[in-house]
């Protein structure tokens, strides 16, 4: 009896190592297997939302949406039995961007017949959610969130100083022009300022006078620097996320520090020898 709990702890273990860590030649193929059947989950979607190829391949797109359903299905009922605490991987972010992804193709199933065809569309959109999977698998992409999440307050700032030139170039133009020229009110004048600030204007409303058109022609020309604004700031930000992640990166060189993910919290980032989980303290589990 205690060689068969002996056995079966080995076997999570070294499925647990698989699955979340990426320094084992296993761990390795398993991520570039999982990352190219999430490409391959992601341009089936696309594809049959062309109506020409989904006709002429329903059938077979059909059988290769549920063989990823089922891989997936597998893959996520991996992670919960290898951790020790499923609840912490459920309620957490990739846990349920991972039951997202799989649970739209089984609920197409009890939505049957004609009459749900516009639900079936809505969960079909459901299996979209796989392309987060993919952010797992972009280091960079911590950097932009990092940057992105510390230059929000600058941000924010800067949308509320254009919302408050929209308002009171809308005002301005309201008053230039007046309804004859389609600015009816103050609202949909302010609605003209913001589509000409993005530059992206409709044409639906044009200033007809000498005077709107010259205050138009500013409101375009700041367009373009209010789009160069918050590029600045997050590109900043994310130079300086990336000189930190330098930084961190020649420390973490010599620290050595590995992606060991813990069983029982799912921390990752452990020293090499560490015997104990920096977080909560659990034993690990050396391959």
């Amino acid at each position: 009896m205690p060689m068969g709990k002996y056995s079966k702890r080995n076997w999570r273990e070294e499925l647990h190592e698989i699955i979340y860590e990426a320094d084992t030649p296993a761990g390795k193929l398993f991520d570039i297997v999982l990352l190219f059947v999430i490409i391959a989950s992601i341009i089936l979607v696309m594809l049959e939302s062309v109506q020409a190829i989904n006709r002429e391949y329903h059938d077979l797109l059909n059988v290769l949406e549920w063989i990823i359903t089922i891989l997936f299905s597998l893959e996520y009922i991996a992670r919960i039995v290898t951790v020790n605490k499923p609840i912490r991987y459920i309620k957490s972010f990739y846990g349920i961007i991972d039951l997202l992804s799989t649970i739209p193709k089984y609920i197409s199933l009890v939505f049957a017949g004609t009459h749900a065809l516009v639900a079936l569309r809505a969960l079909r959109l459901l299996r979209v959610f796989r392309i987060l999977k993919l952010a797992r698998y972009l280091g960079a992409s911590n950097n932009l969130v990092k940057a992105l999440k510390a230059s929000r307050a600058k941000i924010a700032v800067f949308l509320f100083a254009v919302v408050i030139v929209a308002i009171i170039l809308g005002t301005i133009m309201y008053m230039v022009e007046g309804e004859e020229n389609g600015f009816t009110n103050i609202p949909k004048s302010v609605y003209w300022c913001i589509v000409t600030l993005t530059t992206v204007g409709f044409g639906d409303i044009a200033p007809s006078t000498p005077l709107g058109q010259f205050i138009a022609s500013l409101v375009m020309i700041l367009g373009y620097g209010i789009i160069a604004v918050p590029t600045g700031i997050v590109s900043a930000e994310y130079t300086s996320q990336k000189k930190q992640q330098q930084q961190q990166n020649v420390m973490d060189n010599k620290i050595a520090i590995n992606t060991q993910s813990c069983s029982n919290c799912l921390a990752v980032g452990h020293q090499d020898k560490a015997e104990f989980c920096y977080k909560c303290g659990y034993k690990l589990h050396h391959g």
